[in-house]
């Protein structure tokens, strides 16, 4: 398991000051923790998918990565140089921002419709998209308040395929997704808007804790 920096312990002690009943996935938090920062060191890339309010959760952590979030960003000067000389290329090197490279699959209508329409599969869009895009070392997180989702069970059998690494965010329950995923968080809750507001405390943590990693400066 990656050791905490300074700041990174920071941010999670203020995540147990503010939701002491999350101490129980703190474990499988800093498990996944750690398989992203194999991810992002071996130069991968990390997925997301779940449905409904999940399927916005996983759009809404990509959004958290590609730029900075609570953090300052700069840019690697080796790539800053390589804009000078470009078109918009000193606003960019000035505007742009570091970001961690993330996917929430099912965003790419014509793939995903194509999918549903060609395949006597139901529900194999999210396992389509990262069966093209998975290297071994990528990490697929896949959120289901049941833990059930057919379409998450089958993107998390093609990411474990293909070498990557699959975490699982459900309720308590965990479903047959805990039982396929090699990183299970199973939050308390005892309805879907519950559970889902502990998802949301975590993936949010998780995402400070991994841009904290590489990016330690605050704003």
């Amino acid at each position: 398991m990656t050791q905490l920096s300074v700041v990174e312990q920071t941010i999670l002690d203020e995540m147990l000051q503010r939701r002491p009943d999350l101490d129980g996935c703190v474990a499988a938090l800093l498990s996944a923790h750690a398989a992203l920062v194999a991810c992002y060191d071996g130069g991968g890339t990390f997925f997301t998918c779940g449905n409904g309010g999940s399927n916005a959760d996983a759009m809404h952590i990509v959004g958290e990565l590609c730029k900075s979030f609570e953090r300052k960003r700069p840019l690697p000067a080796a790539f800053s140089a390589g804009l000078q000389g470009l078109p918009f290329g000193e606003d960019l090197a000035r505007y742009l921002e570091a970001g961690l490279p993330a996917v929430a699959l099912g965003f790419n209508g014509s793939l995903k419709t194509a999918v549903e329409n060609d395949s006597p599969l139901r529900d194999m869009a999210f396992a389509q998209e990262l069966n093209a895009l998975m290297r071994p070392g990528d990490v697929l997180l896949a959120i289901s308040t049941s833990g059930n989702a057919g379409n998450c069970l089958m993107a998390m059998s093609v990411a474990q395929a293909k070498g990557g690494v699959t975490v699982a965010l459900t309720g308590p329950k965990g479903g047959k997704m805990a039982q396929a995923a090699q990183i299970v968080i199973t939050t308390p809750g005892d309805s879907t808007k519950v559970i889902q507001e502990a998802h949301v405390v975590l993936w949010h943590t998780l995402c400070a804790l991994i841009e904290a990693h590489y990016f330690p400066e605050a704003r």
